[in-house]
């Protein structure tokens, strides 16, 4: 019954991933030039005469409730956004933005979170700006996630939408995508207009981007929000980035995901303030100016065959040998972040040859087209050793990234009403074949 009922939550999941996964052009060419929408919106500042540093994690600092647009178009549904104090990756004070959705059923008793997969270095294209009304480009996935709320919302969740990398738009910055989403979730619990509380239990989901946002928060729950991991019923992810080395050897040359590489590289140089343009060709500076506020939108099959290699100076050829690069993706690596001490479901396609991957690099073993199966049997694997027996796994092997979507979303709702109900979570501790090593990157031989 709730498989046949999340089947609309399947259709826009896979929707949106098929949005983001569809190559626009075989040829590189300059993106559309950076969307201002939203620029002038004085909501998203903190204009406050107190420090931001003397508010706690998750205090609201502004509150605002407007309709709920879809590309621009306002609908009867209301959402309550709230301006609250969170921090950055690398533990400064920061103003974060969150957008609740209230269940017309709902008793403010259950909340999912839902992480979208809106992959931007634009702060235009944030899941915020499009329910505020904005029209992106890159804001075309969190437009087509809206269709998640609809069988959510009917089910009772107040549904709760962290703009989770934050206002300077950091892509793949784990960590702060982390905070972010479990300050959403304490300034959406302190807020009397959310109808939610202290008491309020929460469910988290999020695919792809969607998912470092939510696996994030479950590793870093108990030490940095522990009242709000006491919470947590649960994480439900798919298509999870482990080891970003990993993820930009096995997307290297690829037909349809080597853009990747260099969003991957300006936002984590940007959240972790590394200066990566000294290393970098003429070719990979061009290429650093064309998508500093680029989106998945702007790079999917639009650089077939790009490597690291040609994007850095020929002494720089092996990417351990930038001190910068070791440090961010090692800061990235979630094999050695905390065990999450809640139940969880990670799900990985791994049928990445179809979308023009190599379907075996030394090391890296397979995946899904961009994200690396074998990093994420060794994460499950990892947790059920530390002691964690509430881990479910599941691989499809035959579909890619935006293929293992659609049988994933459905599983995954059911999954987390499970949790809600108070069922004993199911474990496949004991039945997940071996990964690859986690281990750290280590810096290059000086020559």
């Amino acid at each position: 019954m709730h498989t046949i009922a999340m089947r609309p939550l399947a259709t826009a999941v896979a929707t949106a991933l098929a949005i983001s996964a569809a190559p626009v052009s075989a040829a590189v060419a300059a993106p559309p030039a950076p969307s201002t929408a939203g620029s002038d919106d004085s909501f998203y500042t903190y204009d406050g005469g107190r420090p931001l540093s003397s508010f706690a994690p998750g205090a609201v600092l502004k509150t605002r409730t407007l309709p709920y647009h879809v590309v621009g178009i306002p609908t009867p549904v209301r959402a309550i956004q709230l301006l609250y104090r969170t921090t950055d990756a690398q533990g400064r004070p920061s103003a974060g933005v969150t957008s609740v959705v209230r269940s017309p059923g709902g008793d403010g008793r259950k909340a999912v979170s839902y992480q979208s997969a809106y992959d931007s270095l634009n702060p235009a294209d944030g899941p915020s700006r499009a329910i505020a009304g904005d029209v992106t480009l890159g804001g075309l996935i969190p437009n087509a996630e809206s269709l998640v709320l609809v069988p959510l919302l009917l089910q009772g969740y107040d549904v709760v939408i962290p703009d989770t990398q934050g206002q300077n738009a950091n892509f793949a910055a784990g960590p702060e995508y982390g905070t972010n989403t479990l300050d959403s979730i304490r300034a959406a619990s302190r807020s009397p207009e959310t109808g939610m509380n202290t008491g309020t239990r929460f469910g988290l989901i999020g695919y792809s981007g969607g998912a470092i946002a939510t696996h994030w928060a479950s590793v870093l729950a108990p030490g940095y929000a522990p009242e709000v991991n006491r919470r947590l019923v649960g994480f439900a992810e798919g298509g999870l980035l482990v080891a970003p080395a990993h993820n930009l050897k096995y997307v290297s040359g690829s037909l349809v995901w080597a853009g990747v590489i260099p969003m991957a590289l300006i936002g984590a140089a940007r959240a972790y303030d590394i200066d990566l343009k000294p290393y970098m060709s003429g070719y990979g500076l061009k290429v650093y100016k064309r998508l500093e506020r680029g989106s998945i939108i702007n790079v999917l099959g639009q650089y077939p065959g790009l490597t690291w290699k040609k994007l850095a100076k020929p002494q720089y050829a092996d990417p351990n040998s930038v001190p910068g690069f070791v440090e961010a993706v090692n800061k990235l690596n979630l094999g050695s972040a905390p065990t999450p001490t809640i139940p969880g479901f990670i799900a990985q396609g791994n049928g990445g040859v179809l979308e023009g991957t190599l379907s075996n690099l030394p090391g890296i073993g397979t995946g899904d087209g961009v994200m690396v199966a074998g990093d994420v049997r060794t994460l499950a694997r990892q947790y059920c050793g530390d002691g964690n027996k509430s881990i479910k796994y599941r691989q499809y092997g035959l579909l890619s990234h935006a293929g293992a979507a659609v049988p994933w979303a459905p599983l995954a709702m059911d999954w987390l009403n499970d949790r809600f109900a108070g069922r004993t979570p199911p474990s496949d501790c004991g039945r997940i074949p071996a990964g690859n090593s986690l281990a750290p990157e280590k810096p290059a031989s000086s020559f």
